[in-house]
């Protein structure tokens, strides 16, 4: 079951997040998120009109998509950064295509043109997702963040709706 995010929600989140924030690359915040704070986040999403979607499997919420403003400057106002978690143990049983078809239709359903996803390097998994949503490569920066005591490189991906 996919539906919009609620409050509720944010302990579930901050869990599946904070999973990615310690022990991955995958985000570039490197300390735990905590509900309260996730709770906020969630608030600001909704509160800018964006979607915020989660994917429950037997009552449990394991992933969450969302998007949020690209930019602030008004000229950016159709254009959108899009996010997808997953929990770690559902990887590659079709949840995150799933989630990331949900907030695309719900994009549509906005004033959105681009929806752009931004993925640490390597992670072939994110990429693959993109590209079979129809998702384009449209640029890498490289050595732009730095965890674990390495450089990690960020390329972007972009869909027009």
């Amino acid at each position: 079951m996919i539906r919009d995010v609620t409050a509720a929600d944010a302990e579930a989140i901050a869990r599946i997040y904070n999973h990615y924030v310690c022990e991955s690359v995958v985000t570039f915040e490197e300390n735990a998120v905590a509900r309260e704070e996730m709770a906020r986040r969630i608030q600001d999403v909704q509160a800018s009109g964006l979607p915020w979607l989660v994917k429950q499997l037997d009552g449990i919420v394991v992933g969450y998509a969302y998007a949020g403003p690209w930019k602030q400057r008004s000229a950016y106002r159709h254009s959108v950064e899009s996010t997808v978690y997953i929990e770690a143990g559902c990887m590659g049983r079709g949840v995150g295509f799933e989630l990331y078809s949900s907030l695309l239709e719900a994009l549509r359903a906005t004033q959105t043109h681009a929806v752009i996803g931004g993925i640490a390097l390597p992670n072939a998994a994110s990429i693959a997702l993109h590209e079979k949503l129809g998702f384009r490569k449209i640029g890498q920066f490289h050595e732009v963040g730095r965890k674990f005591e390495r450089w990690v490189d960020v390329a972007y991906w972009q869909l027009l709706l």
